[in-house]
């Protein structure tokens, strides 16, 4: 039997007031907060830092050369081939004189912008649980993701879209698909929502078959007001409440998410200054463009990801054992343009100023070639030990590098960061302290950064 009207609407009103408190729940920052919001462009397969951002001329010097080191070193595939020097050549550019390689000639053009740290170090050389570390700070699935914590951190400012969106290579999932971007054990409504291509981007949001506007609104009506009393009936439980809110999200992004993936009305000359208009760069730019228009519309923190599944001929990743000018040059190609794009156009729209962009890889590669001992291969093997990532925007010292591997950028040598270091540097930047976002899980007190981390206060503005 459906509720009488009186009935109905202080069930509704129930509903909205628990709706609304789930929204709001740690919304409040602890200090003032540098960026609003935050996009991370992710890297799977692990990004060469000698031939993108950390500059060793040693290594050029050392090309041919026999590592000098007593132990064999500890490396994914055990080979440890004759040292190599870049690929690419290197140069300082812009104002602050920052090495950027030729790999990536846009971000050259930006490199005024960028905080890099080379100093960046990994728990694991295997992809699957080094990716789960850069996302969630443990090698284990079902832990939430830096998204997640955010999500239920700061909550929304958007009323019609997820506060966490991922934004997938158009190859496919990176290793670990949806584990990487997890709510874990926090209220199902913090888990990242995948936005694809075409007229769907998001899965099951529409129904198969048209629904006359009459009997659609009046199905949600009787539906709110049976979830209402089942709400009030189970003692208002944060799970059922958290699965209610997320429903009622789907039918607000039923309106909003066409409107926000329409991209037809951007500016011609904007779209292709993403590289839509060329087939290399139009995937990562189209994504781009579209995390810069769900930034703009009140999501919190959007993913990007740049490299699907690890292995297969030719690799769809950044894993470049077998050649890293062929690996590399291809996958820089697709991305470089339109990630240097989103940069100019978050400062041209005085965006940066609020917004911290992360670039992250799971983890560098070997100065030594993966080949046998007396050879100088063409690819290098996974390295955990060193190397490079980025930050841009809100509250960086931009235009500046951090940190230090040793000559021949192998390991990191002054001021390592560790992952759970990098999570505290950006939970602190969007005004959260990580030691006090807790949720209460089997008796311990969870928290992203486990019982680790520092802030990188070298980093900061």
């Amino acid at each position: 039997m459906l509720p009488n009207r009186r009935d109905f609407f202080c069930s509704a009103s129930a509903l909205g007031a628990t709706a609304a408190l789930h929204l709001l729940a740690g919304a409040k920052p602890h200090h003032a907060p540098k960026a609003k919001r935050a996009i991370q462009i992710s890297l799977v397969g692990g990004l060469s830092h000698l031939d993108s951002f950390d500059y060793k001329p040693d290594l050029t010097r050392l090309h041919g050369k026999a590592l000098a080191s007593d132990t064999k070193p500890d490396v994914f595939f055990g080979q440890v081939g004759l040292l190599r020097k870049p690929d690419w050549e290197f140069k300082r550019r812009g104002k602050s004189g920052l090495w950027v390689s030729e790999l990536f000639p846009h971000l050259a053009g930006v490199a005024d912008e960028l905080t890099v740290i080379n100093s960046m170090t990994a728990d694991s050389a295997n992809h699957t649980p080094a990716l789960f570390v850069l996302n969630s700070g443990f090698q284990f699935n079902g832990y939430p993701a830096l998204g997640a914590w955010l999500s239920y951190g700061l909550g929304s400012e958007a009323e019609d879209l997820p506060a966490f969106v991922v934004l997938p290579d158009g190859r496919g999932d990176a290793n670990g698909a949806a584990s990487n971007w997890s709510s874990g054990f926090l209220p199902a409504q913090h888990q990242g929502v995948i936005f694809r291509g075409g007229d769907a981007p998001v899965r099951d949001l529409f129904p198969e078959k048209p629904i006359p506007a009459g009997e659609e609104s009046a199905s949600r009506a009787a539906l709110d007001a049976l979830n209402a009393l089942h709400l009030q009936k189970s003692g208002n439980e944060d799970a059922l409440a958290a699965r209610m809110q997320s429903y009622a999200l789907a039918a607000k992004m039923q309106l909003e998410v066409p409107a926000v993936a329409d991209l037809s009305k951007e500016p011609a000359k904007l779209k292709a200054q993403y590289g839509l208009d060329d087939p290399k760069t139009a995937d990562c730019g189209r994504r781009c463009l579209l995390a810069r228009r769900l930034l703009e519309k009140g999501v919190r923190f959007v993913q990007v990801y740049s490299g699907g599944p690890i292995a297969g001929t030719p690799r769809t990743s950044w894993d470049a054992h077998e050649n890293v000018r062929e690996n590399h040059g291809a996958e820089a190609a697709r991305i470089d343009r339109p990630v240097a794009a989103l940069i100019q156009d978050l400062k041209q729209k005085d965006m940066l100023k609020d917004t911290l962009v992360l670039f992250t890889t799971e983890f560098g590669r070997t100065p030594f070639t993966q080949s046998a001992g007396n050879v100088v291969g063409t690819g290098r093997d996974h390295n955990k030990y060193g190397f490079t990532c980025w930050l841009a925007g809100a509250g960086c010292k931009a235009g500046t590098a951090f940190g230090s591997t040793d000559d021949i950028g192998w390991k990191a040598s002054e001021h390592p960061v560790a992952w759970h270091d990098f999570h505290a540097t950006v939970l602190h930047l969007l005004g959260i302290d990580h030691e006090k976002l807790t949720f209460y899980h089997n008796g311990i007190n969870r928290r992203l950064t486990n019982v680790h981390g520092e802030v990188v206060r070298g980093v900061l503005a």
